[in-house]
């Protein structure tokens, strides 16, 4: 297919591509600044315990000790982490300090010093006396009526008026209700009902978390931090330190990975408050064991699905309930078990639907975002469901999905009832390549030939299976963005974008989008991203809003600077009444005269009616757009080992018009591997006491792209009139698939229907084991 576009839509270069491949110095932990102390957190040891008391005394008089925190030293000021918009819908139930720790790795104190070896020292000798109290891990038990409460302190509390009930361990409940899913179900001809379990889950980015932190001429704090959220991570520490925003600073840096790991105030707090104290420059750190333990993971979810369906193929209902594991804090408690809902349910339309969810505390590390955001969870148990439709009525699934997915025109009453921490938007569809999604994923997984045709070579089994996706483009009356764009006299372009670019090539992609408004190459724009002192507001890097809600921000900038322009080329041509167009580094006008851009910017700055071209743009979302995608697998199951071997892997995805085609093949294929590798192996392994037994890679196992046979994306253009350039996301709706395909393959190869991940060859050969 031919684009229409010069820039958009085209394979261009990475902007930050070579400065990467040759080791530039571009990460946050590349900063070394003269002085710069090292900052270690001590963690606690138990699962749940109050503080008795804790003596720093002797760490305070080490010798290259700078400073010292604890619960005792800093102020008490109840806060969320989450890095979400204001007022935001998670509780304010954790603080700098606080004398309980609820989980095996929570904050005790922390220690600031000359060097590494004399913070170890200095840890070694902070003494702390604990009362342990009874932990609860199992989120079942959670809300038991005599079940510990790990939030019994009078001030934790939420600042919207969202259900929560700290006294029964519930972080957040939610229920939305369309028509009377009980009577229909009952009413139905056939009724079904599923249950699946999603794990927990690290992000495992490349990257640690890492933070650096002093104080500037002007004696203000300025954060250098690998996050996704720079804007909120300032506003959330100036409130925990008891500053004035202005006194706070926040830059990011090249960020390498985070998949919704840094879309959070994660220790930011700690290294602003050693500086304040102290004066000097320090750094933290995570080690990979830190991180798996003290930073974030992925929600643990029992998803339960009772449906209906008539003879006729009617899909009569669905009854939704999830039940969250949220850990020791409720950050993004409310809104990822929303997500469970929201990007699921609106996929098959039907009369009668019903979503239920509790979130609960447990004594369990803190769940916090992870890219797919509730729908990997949902959808694991959704695409199940179909599946078993599909075998009940005798036809193809992959027939069944085609006759049942929501099409461009339609709307669900979920999307109005469901939002992330309110009310959601009424939405109706604009674009859906859904239809192209299943037929071109079909043809290149052979399911014509290969479902219900399990190849049998003795105890190794072949079987296919699918899975139909949606997810959404930002979070709709609630996000905004903005960037600003600013002429040189060379007829290039600053663009200062808000925007956080965490290795996805958003800086790219928004380079793309100004490039093309403005008719020169994307190498004309040079582009600084997410500096709170530089860079127009921006929520951050995620709810798959960068390219959706940034891109239009940008837009919006380079067409206030377009009627810049043409004021000025007007004067200069003395063509007030022309038309003007915008092509390959000039301006053209309709009588033929044309300028170049260097012309215009030369006159603008240095002669008559002299001003600077430039403008900001902003955008805030009145609809989430979703992508879509569906999803093949084939795959090859031992029998008498129970080892599964994905063969081939299928991914097609409707993200309206791919900016950079090449990079949203990109996120599709890391997306894909990201969601195998959570289906097939990653265990998150918590003893009896609530401490984890294998926070390392030696024995978490990610899967690598040579474990891989064949992962195949193919992206299907579609026109979401409400994009930039017609342009949704991509980068999360492909982690989706994975469970639930891989599940409905292995059902096809062997019978088998696996609804508790990973499918580790233990569980495979335990449930062929009990089909005998």
């Amino acid at each position: 297919m031919t684009s229409q576009y010069k820039v958009v839509n085209q394979s261009v270069k990475k902007v930050d591509g070579l400065a990467l491949a040759c080791g530039k110095p571009v990460f946050t932990s590349d900063v070394n600044i003269p002085g710069m102390l090292c900052v270690k957190i001590l963690t606690s040891s138990k699962a749940h315990a109050r503080i008795k008391n804790i003596d720093v005394s002797k760490a305070e008089a080490l010798e290259g000790v700078k400073c010292v925190l604890c619960y005792k030293n800093v102020p008490r000021v109840p806060r969320t982490t989450a890095g979400q918009g204001y007022p935001e819908p998670s509780p304010y139930d954790s603080f700098m300090f606080d004398n309980k720790v609820r989980f095996v790795g929570d904050r005790v104190a922390a220690v600031a010093a000359l060097n590494e070896e004399i913070v170890d020292k200095a840890l070694d000798l902070i003494e702390v006396e604990y009362e342990e109290l009874e932990a609860v891990l199992d989120p079942k038990k959670a809300m038991d009526k005599n079940a510990p409460i790990i939030h019994d302190e009078e001030d934790c509390h939420v600042i919207i008026p969202i259900p929560y009930d700290p006294k029964k361990n519930m972080c957040a409940t939610v229920s939305a209700i369309v028509g009377d899913t009980n009577k229909a179900i009952a009413e139905s001809d056939y009724q079904f009902e599923v249950t699946t379990h999603a794990p927990k889950a690290q992000h495992c980015a490349t990257e640690p978390h890492v933070s650096i932190a002093y104080l500037d001429d002007m004696e203000r704090i300025v954060i250098k931090t690998s996050t996704q959220v720079p804007y909120h991570v300032r506003r959330i520490v100036a409130n925990t330190l008891q500053v004035p925003i202005k006194k706070v600073r926040v830059i990011k840096p090249r960020v390498g990975g985070a998949f919704g790991s840094k879309q959070e105030m994660c220790f930011e707090d700690i290294v602003a408050m050693v500086a304040m104290r102290t004066g000097l420059p320090c750094k933290l750190e995570y080690t990979r064991e830190e991180v798996f333990v003290s930073s974030r993971i992925r929600h643990e979810q029992y998803v339960t699905i009772k449906a209906g369906l008539n003879k006729d193929g009617t899909i009569t209902a669905f009854d939704m309930y999830v039940l969250s594991n949220t850990g020791a804090y409720g950050s993004h408690g409310l809104t990822v078990m929303c997500n469970c809902g929201s990007k699921v349910l609106p996929l098959y339309p039907c009369n009668n639907l019903k979503f239920e969810g509790h979130a609960v505390y447990t004594n369990a590390p803190v769940a916090g975002a992870y890219r797919g955001y509730g729908a990997t969870q949902s959808a694991f148990t959704m695409e199940i469901v179909i599946d078993q439709m599909a075998e009940k009525l005798g036809v193809d699934p992959l027939e069944f999905r085609k006759t049942h997915h929501i099409r461009e025109g339609q709307g669900s009453e979920i999307f109005k009832a469901l939002g992330e921490g309110k009310e959601g938007v009424e939405q109706t569809i604009k674009s859906c390549g859904l239809p192209e999604c299943l037929r071109i994923g079909s043809e290149e997984i052979g399911w014509k030939d290969k479902w219900n045709k399990t190849k049998d070579n003795g105890p190794i089994k072949r079987g296919v299976g699918m899975a139909a996706l949606m997810q959404g483009s930002s979070v709709p009356e609630i996000d905004m963005a903005s960037a600003s764009l600013k002429m040189n006299e060379d007829g290039s372009f600053n663009l200062l974008a808000g925007a956080t670019d965490l290795g996805t090539g958003s800086d790219t992609v928004l380079a793309q989008i100004a490039a093309e408004s403005l008719g020169i190459s994307e190498e004309d724009i040079i582009v600084y991203s997410s500096d709170t002192d530089l860079t127009p507001f921006d929520v951050g890097a995620y709810a798959s809003s960068t390219t959706y809600l940034s891109g239009m921000a940008v837009k919006n900038a380079a067409e206030e600077v377009k009627k810049q322009i043409v004021q000025v080329v007007s004067e200069m041509l003395n063509e007030k009444d022309a038309e003007y167009s915008f092509e390959e580094g000039y301006v053209k006008s309709s009588t033929g005269k044309k300028l170049t851009m260097s012309d215009v910017a030369m006159r603008a700055l240095y002669q008559e009616n002299q001003f600077q071209i430039g403008a900001i743009g902003s955008a805030i979302s009145h609809s989430s757009p979703p992508p879509f995608s569906a999803h093949f697998v084939e795959v090859e199951v031992d029998t008498e080992t129970g080892k599964v071997t994905v063969l081939k892997y299928v991914a097609t995805v409707d993200c309206g018009t791919a900016i950079n085609p090449k990079l949203a093949e990109g996120q599709t294929e890391g997306a894909v591997l990201n969601g195998i590798s959570y289906a097939m192996t990653e265990n998150y392994i918590l003893n009896d006491a609530g401490k984890m037994l294998n926070p390392n890679f030696k024995y978490y196992k990610t899967l690598k792209t040579n474990d891989i046979k064949e992962i195949k994306a193919i992206l299907i253009p579609t026109y979401e009139p409400t994009g930039p350039y017609g342009a949704k996301s991509v980068s999360e709706i492909s982690i989706n698939g994975a469970m639930p395909a891989i599940s409905n393959a292995i059902y096809n190869a062997t019978g088998v229907r696996l609804t508790d991940a990973p499918f580790t060859p233990d569980r495979v050969l335990a449930a062929l084991k009990a089909l005998k």
